[in-house]
């Protein structure tokens, strides 16, 4: 397995583009230098041992070694050692609703805010089971596959935005469909379905899909975000969201959409709010779960390969100061780089 123990380094070489534009505009401004000196042809015959290509190949040979540099920095490594362990532990799969009604502030700072951190605390404690991610709306898709990676299940989390799926709306059936079709298919490990809503089940047929994942061994908790009460939902303007009339749309809680379709999943409805009780409380039922025996592949052993790409980039650099701008008077015949016949 290949990886940088140091990725930020990597955006530093955005840095190569830039250089290559101020390279074209300098040359640019030069070839108009010239032509104001005289006739471009005249003056090449006067500067025959002047060549176009060497000046070209240092600048990328150059940008080349300035490249390799940035990537040493980044400490590429690589990994040496494989090992598969086998953990006991549950598979989860939490389906997190994104749609424009999670953004409402009757939990602060908003539903999905609190969402969010709600399940970044809970994939801390994680330790042997496996976790996906799948995000919905009027639509759905799997934002990460069922892992044991929960630093890349972290980073997923941090870039969910109501901005990934453009249909609007909630499709929980839809959401619940996937997420049974994103466990492993090993049926000796307990599998939970984290479904995080506001209960605004726009296109039904939730209750089917529940028990049909109860038909196949699977539990379903859902973790109702949001008060009866209600809120305005906050668009990323910061103006309220408004509906055809021009009035403030109020978003509320469906505890009862929740609670039925924990029941036919057989599993449990939790009220998230402002504390951390609900945490908690989906702690403590995953804990009871049948836990199986998962194999886990484990990279535990990397080896640094800076040191490789930085002698390349010196390598780069020594060639970049041999070869010159202009023709060694000693090796007029051998014409590796042509003579400058353009300006």
């Amino acid at each position: 397995m290949f990886r940088f123990e140091n990725p930020i380094y990597l955006y530093f070489l955005l840095v190569i583009p830039v250089m290559w534009m101020i390279r074209l505009l300098s040359d640019r401004h030069r070839a108009r230098r010239v032509r104001k000196f005289g006739d471009p042809q005249l003056v090449n015959e006067m500067m025959e041992d002047m060549s176009s290509k060497r000046p070209k190949v240092k600048f990328w040979l150059l940008m080349a070694a300035l490249a390799l540099l940035i990537v040493a920095l980044a400490r590429p490594q690589m990994g040496s050692k494989i090992s598969r362990e086998k953990r006991q532990g549950i598979e989860a799969i939490i389906c997190m609703d994104i749609s424009n009604s999670m953004m409402a502030t009757d939990v602060a700072p908003s539903r999905l805010a609190k969402s969010k951190l709600l399940v970044e605390n809970m994939v801390e404690k994680f330790e042997n089971d496996k976790v996906g991610l799948v995000v919905y709306a009027g639509d759905a898709f799997v934002q990460l596959p069922i892992t044991s990676d929960y630093v890349s299940a972290k980073m997923f989390m941090h870039g969910i935005t109501p901005d990934l799926i453009a249909s609007q709306g909630t499709d929980i059936a839809q959401a619940i469909n996937l997420a049974m079709l994103s466990f492993t298919p090993d049926d000796k490990v307990g599998k939970a379905i984290i479904l995080i809503t506001d209960g605004e089940d726009h296109e039904g047929k939730a209750l089917e899909m529940a028990k049909a994942a109860k038909e196949k061994g699977m539990r379903i908790f859902i973790l109702g975000v949001g008060t009866e009460k209600g809120s305005p939902i906050k668009m990323p303007d910061g103006q309220n969201l408004t509906d055809n009339k021009g009035e403030t749309v109020i978003s509320r809680l469906n505890e009862q959409m929740c609670r039925d379709i924990a029941k036919a999943g057989s599993g449990t409805y939790i009220h998230v709010d402002n504390t951390s009780q609900a945490q908690q409380k989906l702690e403590d039922e995953i804990s009871k779960m049948q836990k199986g025996e998962t194999e886990t592949v484990i990279y535990s052993e990397y080896d640094e390969q800076f040191q490789a790409v930085a002698l390349l980039a010196l390598l780069l650099l020594i060639i970049e100061t041999i070869v010159r701008e202009s023709i060694n008077p000693r090796l007029k015949n051998l014409r590796i780089f042509k003579r400058k016949t353009d300006l």
